[in-house]
């Protein structure tokens, strides 16, 4: 990913791992794996448990330790009703930007 890229990555992150989590509930590093298999290659893990510690410090999910068969119990995350919500509002903002830059990048065209 070139930098821009990464930078507007930031911005839409939390929504992302969101939407990770809210089609099945995962433990941090599937979460990694599933977004790098979606084409996220550079994303670093580091940066999902930030957002994970992030979501679960905002009261949108709800955890669950399990065992581990090499080291610490690992935290699954699940969608709360809190963060559905905060889902739905990730993409509605995400419709009504996408929208907006499809219509500037139309009008460039025409130009």
């Amino acid at each position: 990913m070139g930098k821009q890229t990464t930078e507007m990555l930031k911005g839409f992150l939390e929504g992302i791992v969101l939407a990770a989590i809210g089609r099945t509930p995962a433990h941090g590093y599937e979460i990694t794996s599933w977004l790098r298999e979606q084409g996220f290659t550079d994303l670093v893990e580091g940066t999902v448990y930030a957002v994970l510690l992030r979501i679960e410090q905002r009261g949108l999910v709800d955890i669950e330790k399990v065992p581990s068969e090499k080291g610490p119990p690992r935290k699954v995350y699940t969608l709360n009703a809190r963060g559905r919500d905060a889902l739905d509002e990730f993409w509605g903002n995400w419709s009504f930007l996408a929208e907006r830059l499809e219509r500037l990048h139309d009008e460039g065209e025409q130009q």
